[in-house]
């Protein structure tokens, strides 16, 4: 196993299915992760967890199900949704140094980002409609961004995060590109969660267990990183630093990844820079219908 690759309940514990954190001895097994976290657990009706935010922020992503979240003696309701792939969903940011518990209200699967933290913001909700739905890239790079968490869209220190949806076929995460230098106005040093879930395209007879996909991340000689993934739902592969992309969706699977993202600079931002070898690509997008498949809200 790639040491950036936590296949599915290889992180798991007594309370959360996937538990990653920042240090070496919490899940990203290496002292290179340093800034992002990701709690993942499955809550029947009624049942919660209470998470004390220490020196991280954190947004609770509803994957499937609602929820009700008490954070700093007040009460929000998440109205959550079916399933990852049919629509977006109300998100809860909850500042450092405070607490916060989840009670699922008819069961469901929970994310719980988080990155460390130098100031706090004020707990906030991010209703499903507020967010952000971009349709990005072109024919079979055409992919749907969720961006809920990201700046301009929710008030944070140093968390970034977004969901991404590809179609069956389609790659994603491309061209290449990287974000782990602080380059003022060029590109942020950012480490950065990919967490998957899968499943059969719509239609097809195929069982969701078998529904598979790939993640590639790739170094410099100076920072070497070699990943060429496999990956099933609750997969997780972390990026500390290199070239990452494409994610591939084969045909007949689509593919739902989570980014979490955060980094050491003092400026909250998503600055990339395209692989050299590969930025050419965007350019063949001129003129390419985006997939219409994205256009369906099942």
């Amino acid at each position: 196993m790639n040491e950036w690759v936590r296949p599915a309940g290889t992180t798991a514990d007594d309370e959360y299915d996937t538990r990653i954190q920042p240090g070496p001895s919490s899940g990203s097994g290496s002292a290179e992760w340093a800034h992002t976290g990701l709690l993942v657990t499955d809550l029947a009706a009624g049942e919660s967890r209470t998470v004390r935010t220490g020196e991280q922020e954190w947004v609770v992503v509803p994957l499937s199900g609602s929820a009700t979240v008490e954070a700093e003696g007040v009460r929000y309701e998440l109205a959550g949704r079916p399933d990852v792939f049919s629509a977006a969903t109300d998100v809860l940011y909850v500042p450092r140094d405070s607490a916060f518990t989840v009670t699922s209200t008819d069961g469901g699967r929970y994310a719980f980002c988080s990155a460390t933290a130098r100031n706090s913001f004020p707990v906030t909700l991010v209703p499903a409609g507020d967010v952000p739905d971009e349709l990005r890239g072109a024919g079979t790079a055409s992919r749907r961004v969720r961006n809920f968490g990201t700046p301009g869209v929710l008030e944070a220190d140093s968390i970034i995060a977004c969901e991404v949806i590809t179609p069956a076929g389609n790659w994603s995460s491309y061209p290449p590109h990287k974000h782990d230098e602080e380059r003022e106005g060029v590109e942020t040093s950012l480490e950065e969660i990919y967490y998957f879930e899968l499943r059969p395209e719509p239609g097809s007879p195929a069982a969701p267990e078998g529904a598979f996909g790939y993640q590639r991340v790739y170094g410099t000689t100076e920072r070497p990183i070699e990943v060429l993934a496999e990956v099933r739902s609750t997969d997780v592969v972390l990026v500390p630093h290199g070239w990452h992309g494409p994610a591939m969706a084969p045909p007949g699977y689509d593919m739902y990844y989570l980014n979490v993202m955060a980094g050491p600079g003092k400026t909250r931002a998503w600055l990339i820079c395209d692989d050299p070898a590969h930025a050419w690509v965007r350019q063949t997008w001129d003129g390419q219908p985006v997939d219409p498949r994205l256009a369906r809200t099942e």
